[in-house]
């Protein structure tokens, strides 16, 4: 099985080729961003509708990871 090669917030992580990019943010443990009262949120749904798994995507803010696929050389940052 082939790997995508991308960084979150810096940090490199590998996944298997057809994986979205929430599955590079949860397999460094990342916190995807917080709420206005602070709390850390993450993916709901896992199928674009409830907005809580939205990362920066190469410089492309409010990218919702679950429904991106990852792609080689992919840089992602969390608000977490």
């Amino acid at each position: 099985m082939s790997k995508i090669r991308l960084s979150v917030n810096g940090i490199p992580v590998s996944v298997p080729a057809g994986s979205t990019v929430s599955t590079a943010v949860a397999m460094v443990g990342a916190v995807y961003r917080r709420s206005v009262s602070g709390e850390p949120r993450g993916p709901l749904c896992g199928m674009g509708i409830c907005f809580e798994c939205r990362v920066t995507i190469d410089g492309r803010a409010h990218c919702r990871s679950c429904q991106v696929p990852a792609a080689e050389g992919m840089e992602v940052h969390t608000d977490g």
